[in-house]
């Protein structure tokens, strides 16, 4: 419904609504009203007759195009439509492992094991080799890890950025495969039971 606290625009409104709308001249348009064009004074008198606002949904447009609503029943559902958007975006999780240039083998497996553990449960892996000092001359050394972690990690993962060198870091990033649609398992058809009937003797009869 229209009310007074409207009249004063607020900072965090999109639109001009009822008395804030400055052109002399708009289109109205809205439900259960004759669209055309009017002066200001008449598409708001409308608005008061159905208790609704005059809110201005295209204020470039000559004249401007203004549209009688319930206003506050409009900002709500904005809301909650960019509530429900927010809840079904997925959030991207990226987790790092970090390599020595010379990590052995035992390190290697250890790490790629967690790798695999994070690229199932559909998180990224920023894999990075970390020069420190005069570490950074066996840097062809770091990028051969790399891409040899890529391939052991190729059934699980997508290669999104190569190995390259920011800094004292060589970095690759790896994302999760898509996992396979696996085709609808049939349901067992249940065994029927066949239920025994059991035979009775015949009543023998007295002579």
């Amino acid at each position: 419904m229209r009310n007074n606290r409207f009249n004063q625009q607020k900072k965090e409104d999109l639109h001009r609504i009822n008395g804030n709308i400055r052109a002399r001249e708009v289109r109205l348009v809205g439900d259960n009203v004759e669209q055309g064009v009017y002066t200001i004074q008449e598409a708001l008198r409308m608005a008061d007759q159905l208790e609704l606002d005059l809110v201005e949904i295209s204020p470039t447009a000559v004249p401007p195009v203004v549209k009688i609503m319930d206003y506050q029943k409009f900002l709500y559902q904005q809301k909650k439509k960019q509530k429900e958007a927010k809840a079904k975006s997925v959030k991207v999780v990226v987790k790092e492992i970090r390599f020595g240039p010379q990590t052995d083998d035992h390190d290697f497996n250890f790490k790629l094991k967690h790798a695999k553990s994070f690229l199932e449960e559909g998180s990224k892996v920023k894999a990075y080799v970390f020069f420190k000092g005069r570490s950074i001359l066996f840097k062809e050394q770091g990028e051969v890890l790399l891409l040899r972690f890529a391939t052991e990690l190729e059934e699980y993962a997508k290669v999104d950025q190569l190995p390259a060198l920011e800094g004292k870091k060589m970095i690759m990033m790896l994302s999760p495969k898509k996992a396979p649609v696996k085709a609808p398992v049939a349901p067992k058809k249940e065994v029927e039971k066949k239920e025994v009937v059991k035979k009775e003797a015949p009543e023998q009869t007295e002579e």
